[in-house]
């Protein structure tokens, strides 16, 4: 089955995309040599909200009823090829990716790391690489990517880092970022001269390889190594070390990021194994279903017993991390969906959550729970932006992720039963009762131990309700309708189920799940 392809000039008026991914890069070096440092400061906003701005406008241009890939750019040059393009599958992180950057500086300046200018141009960086990586449709391309984060996160973690032993937090880094690297980078040389193996010319282009899947060698090696370099990434148990030593002693500016980054894993996944090795994936999936579901508790079991609440919130992002792998193994539209869309809340919550943990223990000097309490009485804005974050998360109705949970927990049904439905249920639970038991230590309750005065400096609380409030906003404002976001990624979620061999579904009539969840699939369109 073909991929429909539509090129940038077909819709928009420049090369969106790679504006996109320049425009926070290009914007460095006028943060770094500009004689006035509100000058720089301009432009580090000027161009982050800009960023944000094109990601609007990159949403209005999308066209939810093509199902191929659009606003593409493919250049070749000196026997390299550059490619990038949207499809249901990305078009929601590239938004997600600006709006973070824009909050991650906001936080900077509300700290004493308000002058730093290698700070603020480090996580300009790091915008603009996250935007490249969501954005290449080549492996090599994305892979590079994947290479060049480092350099943003290892600066941030050293620069602004909590921790005393930062060579060794560094270390730790690179000891799992750098086996992630070389298993993808097996899997997609594995992919590239596998197909080149079969008479066909050498290509790493995505929609190439996809194409002509069916000439592939080395299917299940090629899925070992691309899980294996993933799930680190997500981070997935037993492949997590690395984030609850970073959360703890890291930047914090730099751990918003991460929870786009770890989502990062999630996308790789859905991206170039599905569609390149589908049927290895199908006979593979009770064991991604088996590390999900045991990732799920053990993330969960181990926060709740969690002091230092930035190491709690690392292994709510790997509890996470594994609710999100059992929905996408479940090789259905519901799964897939659910998935995708709790990927975009749980980044926009956990945004919400570290803004509002960082500003405490910016104020505080302590992240441990029983250091903390009473902060509502201190500062009502901090404590209203962390329930809201929390509520968001949560499977009731009336937040964002009960459209995405109910979504999920069908896909699961379908494929698993009630039995792994329950238990996915369960750990959600989980999850949800612990962040309220936190919310309640940290802004309620007393503090059970002697804690560092709260500080009594001033703080600009214009700026920093302004992105409490909208950012409860957007939260709230998600829950009333996850419709649109949906429709973004339907066609693209059941386009990528024709190319499973065992769960290949019939294409059903656009918006025939939306919005009532409990509709079976259509039969195709006569």
């Amino acid at each position: 089955m073909n991929t429909e392809i539509w090129y940038w000039h077909q819709s928009a008026a420049f090369p969106l995309l790679t504006t996109l991914t320049l425009l926070p890069a290009l914007a460095i070096p006028a943060i770094v040599w500009l004689p006035s440092f509100i000058g720089a400061r301009v432009m580090a906003f000027g161009s982050s909200g800009l960023s944000l701005l094109l990601s609007g406008y990159l949403l209005f241009l999308f066209d939810r009823h093509q199902p191929g890939l659009q606003l593409v750019e493919h250049v070749h040059a000196l026997g390299m090829s550059y490619y990038v393009g949207v499809d249901g599958f990305n078009i929601l992180f590239i938004p997600l990716a600006a709006a973070i950057g824009l909050l991650a500086l906001t936080y900077v300046s509300l700290t004493h790391y308000a002058g730093d200018r290698g700070l603020i141009a480090s996580i300009m960086a790091y915008q603009s690489i996250l935007t490249g990586l969501f954005c290449a449709l080549n492996l090599m391309q994305f892979w590079l990517w994947t290479v060049l984060e480092l350099i943003p996160v290892c600066w941030l973690t050293v620069k602004a880092g909590t921790g005393s032993k930062p060579n060794l937090l560094i270390g730790r880094l690179l000891q799992y970022w750098g086996w992630s690297l070389a298993m993808t980078l097996t899997g997609f040389l594995l992919l590239g001269f596998g197909l080149a193996g079969a008479d066909h010319p050498l290509s790493f282009d995505w929609l190439t390889l996809k194409e002509n899947n069916a000439y592939l060698h080395d299917e299940i090696l090629v899925f070992v190594f691309l899980f294996y370099g993933f799930a680190i990434r997500m981070p997935l148990f037993p492949f997590h070390g690395w984030l609850p030593v970073l959360a703890e002693a890291g930047s914090v500016a730099i751990t918003g990021f991460f929870i786009i980054g770890v989502k990062l894993g999630i996308y790789g996944v859905v991206r170039f194994i599905f569609p390149l090795v589908p049927g290895v994936a199908e006979n593979w999936s009770y064991l991604a279903m088996t590390l999900g579901l045991v990732g799920l508790f053990y993330g969960a079991l181990l926060a709740v017993l969690q002091i230092n609440m930035r190491r709690m919130l690392a292994f709510a992002a790997i509890s996470h991390a594994g609710l999100l792998v059992t929905g996408i193994f479940c090789f259905n539209a519901w799964g897939l969906e659910g998935s995708f869309l709790l990927s975009l809340l749980y980044g926009l919550s956990a945004a919400g959550l570290l803004f509002s943990l960082g500003l405490a223990h910016e104020r505080t000097g302590t992240a441990y729970l029983p250091r903390l309490g009473y902060l509502f009485d201190r500062s009502s804005t901090l404590g209203l932006l962390f329930l809201a974050s929390i509520l968001a998360t949560m499977a009731i109705p009336g937040t964002p992720a009960f459209d995405a949970i109910r979504l999920l927990i069908k896909g699961i049904i379908q494929e698993y039963g009630w039995p792994a439905a329950l238990a996915v249920l369960t750990g959600n639970l989980l999850v949800a009762v612990f962040l309220l038991r936190a919310f309640h230590r940290m802004f309620l309750a007393g503090s059970k131990r002697t804690s560092k005065p709260y500080t009594g400096r001033r703080h600009p609380a214009p700026a920093e309700r302004l992105a409490a409030v909208i950012l409860c906003a957007v939260l709230i404002g998600i829950g009333f309708d996850t419709t649109p976001l949906l429709q973004l990624i339907e066609n693209h979620t059941r386009g990528l189920m024709q190319g499973f061999p065992v769960h290949a579904e019939p294409l059903p009539e656009a918006g025939a799940i939306l919005p009532n969840f409990d509709s079976t699939l259509a039969e195709p369109p006569q």
